[in-house]
């Protein structure tokens, strides 16, 4: 049987210090297994314009920024890829702090051959889909609205329940009437769903 002596310290309850529910402080990282770790490894690389933060011939952490780090990557031998129409995770999304942030992102990503292969407008997103070497999902989006409040009332205004998907976009077309300085305002703004068309017809993953 072990005790805690309290010695010179003071003691502490945990129940005082948090009484209610605890939550995470932040989101820290994605770790993905595959077969193929350099591979993987380049991709992420590039893409994020990531470091490495330690790295051996069986696994590799990933950042770019001021985390330890944030995608890890574990290469392993005999892996089987996914079935079709399986659960589990969707995808990962990073966020830029602009628009034109995710528009120079999407340039950058087209000259080295990296294209989406779904562009949209969510409604609170400008979101660019990718998939990564593997076939993992990769988000890349703009928050249209700065506020949580802003994201609420475009829920509550029953935006979502007429077109829960968003509106297909042109990404060449909002880097030309980006540069042609069209107002933010008119570049996020969602249009309705074309006559005839279903949410779904707006789905391309």
């Amino acid at each position: 049987m072990s005790t805690v002596t309290g010695g010179p310290h003071a003691s502490r309850r945990l129940t005082d210090e948090y009484p209610n529910r605890v939550r995470p402080s932040k989101f820290a990282h994605v770790v993905l297994t595959t077969p193929n770790l350099p591979r993987a490894r380049g991709w992420y690389l590039n893409v994020f314009d990531a470091h490495v933060a330690f790295e051996n011939d069986k696994v590799c952490f990933l950042s770019y920024d001021d985390e330890h780090h944030r995608i890890g990557l574990i290469g392993l031998p005999k892996l089987v890829e996914r079935p079709p129409n399986s659960w589990g995770l969707e995808h990962l999304a990073f966020s830029y702090s602009t628009l034109g942030a995710l528009l120079a992102q999407y340039g950058y990503l087209k000259s080295q051959g990296i294209a989406p292969f779904w562009t949209i407008n969510h409604g609170p997103t400008i979101s660019f889909y990718y998939r990564d070497p593997d076939g993992n999902k990769v988000e890349m989006d703009y928050d249209v609205f700065p506020t949580v409040a802003e994201v609420d009332a475009f829920f509550a205004a029953g935006n979502y329940e007429e077109n829960f998907m968003g509106i297909i976009v042109d990404p060449e077309e909002l880097i030309a009437k980006y540069e042609a300085g069209v107002p933010l305002s008119e570049l996020v703004h969602r249009p309705r769903l074309p006559p005839g068309k279903t949410p779904w017809d707006m789905n391309r993953s």
